[in-house]
């Protein structure tokens, strides 16, 4: 995963670093730095966690629990468990929280939409190298490619919530 490469070579920065440094001390940012990436990939786990949890529950418009769940449900429900972020419950909502992204800049975590329809509206969760989770209408919830032919054709924008 991306992700976890980029701790790797960070940490193994952090390390020459400190070790290069006249100082016994880690400098603040370095130290920052490597408790940020520490708290991100915790969090991320905890989202990774939460899919396996969930993984194959069928959709369900309007659902909220683990005998059906919807789209924006099982957003809202992951951010709460992974994130500890309280988000709207409509993909409606959902869609004007955070920071507009551009699909060249998404990380695990951030929001993907989609237009389905006319006044129809589909949100997932991007995890890594192209693909994100969702409660699809058809498979449940599942991790599928932004690269599909029909999330290709209906991607409307990317949010990221938090920073």
């Amino acid at each position: 995963m991306k992700t976890k490469h980029l701790f790797i070579s960070l940490f193994t920065i952090l390390i020459f670093n400190a070790c290069s440094n006249t100082s016994n001390n880690m400098p603040i940012q370095s130290a920052s730095l490597l408790n940020t990436m520490m708290q991100l990939n915790d969090k991320n786990n905890k989202l990774f966690k939460f899919y396996s949890q969930w993984k194959g529950v069928r959709y369900k418009y309007g659902g909220n629990s683990k005998n059906g769940i919807d789209c924006s449900a099982f957003i809202q429900k992951a951010y709460n468990a992974s994130y500890n972020i309280k988000i709207p419950r409509t993909t409606k909502y959902q869609s004007r929280i955070g920071r507009e992204i551009t699909k060249s800049q998404l990380k695990t975590g951030d929001l993907v939409f989609f237009k389905t329809g006319y006044n129809t509206r589909h949100v997932g969760i991007y995890t890594n190298n192209g693909k994100f989770m969702h409660a699809s209408t058809k498979k449940g919830v599942i991790i599928s490619n932004l690269e599909n032919v029909y999330y290709k054709k209906h991607y409307w924008k990317s949010v990221r919530v938090f920073y």
